[in-house]
């Protein structure tokens, strides 16, 4: 694959602590199936690997960035993800029991994950996502992934900010939907929803996502 693709780890937020995982690993499968299908963009979408991990491909960084937004926002109340996103070329080599994916990519990535674990536990409980360059990148990759870490640091927040309705309401304005088609989802007024946005910051992550996709279609 290209260099500049973007290999995801993601782990499950106290995964020991859910009461029921089972139910919490279908609700996530289906999370992802949703986001899936209303923004096809992964070029291998997050799969189950062993424990609380899951592990995806993407084509560039913006594509990531904007899919796992749409994740994060379809989660329900008390279920959440951490991603390590890996810039950097993605291999694959043969083993007796098939193809296994290797290569800089998923190396960064693995750096990465362990960044939003070291985040969370001293500076930043709300930090989610974070990026990591595999060995060789340039200097304006380099750049483009500080200012990204940056971003991703605000977004995290607001997001754990958000109510579950807030979550859903948002994910629907990413998705192009209308205040009013939302309100009648949710059978509320559009007052209610216009409110609920704009309390939240949603505004900011709505447009957040709409540049990442205009960028990544550029």
């Amino acid at each position: 694959m290209d260099r500049n693709s973007a290999a995801v780890i993601a782990d499950i937020v106290g995964s020991r602590r859910l009461p029921d995982r089972s139910a919490a690993q279908a609700a996530l499968e289906q999370a992802i199936i949703d986001v899936e299908e209303a923004h096809p963009v992964a070029s291998a979408p997050l799969t189950a690997t062993v424990g609380d991990e899951f592990q995806g491909v993407y084509p560039n960084l913006e594509a990531a960035l904007g899919s796992l937004l749409l994740l994060q926002l379809r989660l329900p109340d008390g279920l959440a993800l951490r991603f390590g996103i890996g810039i950097g070329a993605i291999g694959s080599f043969t083993t007796a029991a098939g193809e296994l994916s290797d290569g800089p990519g998923w190396w960064a990535a693995r750096a990465a994950i362990e960044r939003v674990h070291e985040l969370a536990r001293r500076a930043v409980p709300s930090a989610r996502s974070q990026i990591v360059g595999g060995q060789g990148e340039d200097a304006a990759m380099d750049a483009r992934i500080a200012l990204a870490n940056a971003y991703l640091l605000a977004r995290d927040e607001l997001v754990a900010g958000m109510s579950e309705r807030t979550r859903r309401l948002t994910f629907g304005r990413c998705l192009g939907r209308t205040q009013g088609e939302l309100a009648e989802a949710e059978g509320v007024s559009q007052s209610a929803v216009s409110q609920a946005l704009s309390t939240a910051g949603a505004g900011a992550v709505v447009a957040g996502f709409r540049q990442l996709v205009d960028g990544s279609a550029a």
